[in-house]
């Protein structure tokens, strides 16, 4: 505790320092004054982290948790060595302060969702330290695009964020071009499975499944999301009274066995062996967390359930999209790994 009063009072010292500071609007309209030049960034949320990184690596101070060794070999190597702060992952909402205190960011970025207790009591905490914090919205695909031109102007790397900004408005136009010449008749069904047994899953409206209307499927558990959790419980005869056409899998487990368990047999998605193992290497391509990845996991769905109406050569964008987004080069070997997890 005695540390951390000592790490405490020397942050605050340098947090009152004389410095050249300007004037920003951030993406909810808040006018907030930063450094004039910005190179530590802390984000609360992996999101906002993985945006960060997408758009310069050597800008993040610290990490909401520590990547797996696996999902390392598919990252810059310093961003494994990045301390741990923790923020708003998963269920957790804890943040390291002694760690938050020896990084010293010049900002914290944070998610503008739909938590704003917890973003509420964050900002407090970071109020109370000095350091300003910056709302970024990303609630859904199609705020990508100007998320990554706010943080080219806030962060001073706009040639950067042109070129991820030119690939999001590209991707979303591409699938959403391809996709609306289906009609609405001819959608494929599909049912998201998530969790060990695949009986959990989202309802359409639910940002956790965005990915699916977007790429021109038709989630069968209709209705609005019930939280911002998501996975609600649901039955096997409900899924079977679904009868979904193809079936989206988080968890690699159930995918090895789902297509052989005669239990499945009376879902058409699975006679149909229409089943996809989501990618996840390093970050999800689809959900959990909801990130820039979905980009590619929005080309990935919609050409696999549409092959014809959305051909792609999935293993020339997949690198493609490693080498502008990731900063790294998929061997053969990472290539299949990547998507055969």
């Amino acid at each position: 505790m005695i540390r951390i009063f000592v790490l405490l009072a020397a942050f605050l010292v340098a947090a009152v320092l004389p410095a050249h500071a300007r004037q920003i609007i951030d993406m909810t309209g808040r006018k907030v004054t930063v450094p004039d030049r910005i190179t530590r960034v802390y984000s609360s949320s992996p999101p906002g982290t993985w945006l960060l990184y997408a758009v310069d690596p050597s800008l993040l101070a610290g990490l909401n948790f520590a990547p797996g060794e696996r999902e390392q070999r598919f990252l810059r190597p310093e961003f494994g060595r990045l301390p741990v702060v923790g923020g708003v992952v998963g269920h957790g909402r804890g943040l390291n302060m002694e760690t938050l205190l020896k990084i010293k960011p010049d900002i914290v970025l944070v998610w503008d969702w739909q938590q704003q207790g917890i973003n509420g009591r964050f900002e407090e905490t970071f109020q109370k330290l000095g350091i300003p914090t910056v709302y970024v919205r990303l609630d859904s695909l199609g705020d990508y695009p100007a998320a990554f031109r706010f943080l080219g102007e806030l962060l001073d790397r706009r040639e950067r964020t042109d070129r991820l900004e030119r690939y999001a408005e590209q991707a979303l136009k591409d699938v959403a071009t391809a996709v609306g010449r289906i009609p609405a008749n001819q959608r494929v069904s599909v049912y998201y499975a998530e969790g060990d047994e695949g009986l959990a899953t989202e309802r359409e409206a639910s940002f956790h499944a965005e990915l699916i209307p977007l790429a021109g499927g038709r989630n069968v558990h209709r209705g609005e999301a019930l939280d911002h959790v998501g996975m609600e419980t649901v039955s096997l005869e409900q899924v079977m009274h679904y009868n979904p056409q193809a079936i989206l899998v988080q968890e690699r487990e159930f995918f090895a066995r789902v297509l052989a368990d005669p239990r499945w047999q009376g879902v058409k998605g699975v006679r149909d062996k229409r089943v996809y193992l989501i990618p996840r290497l390093p970050f999800n391509w689809f959900d959990r967390p909801p990130s820039f990845m979905r980009l590619l996991g929005l080309k990935w769905l919609a050409n696999a359930l549409y092959p014809r109406q959305f051909p792609l050569d999935l293993a020339r964008e997949t690198r493609e999209f490693y080498r502008l987004f990731l900063g790294v080069s998929l061997a053969d070997a990472d290539l299949k790994e990547v998507l055969s997890r």
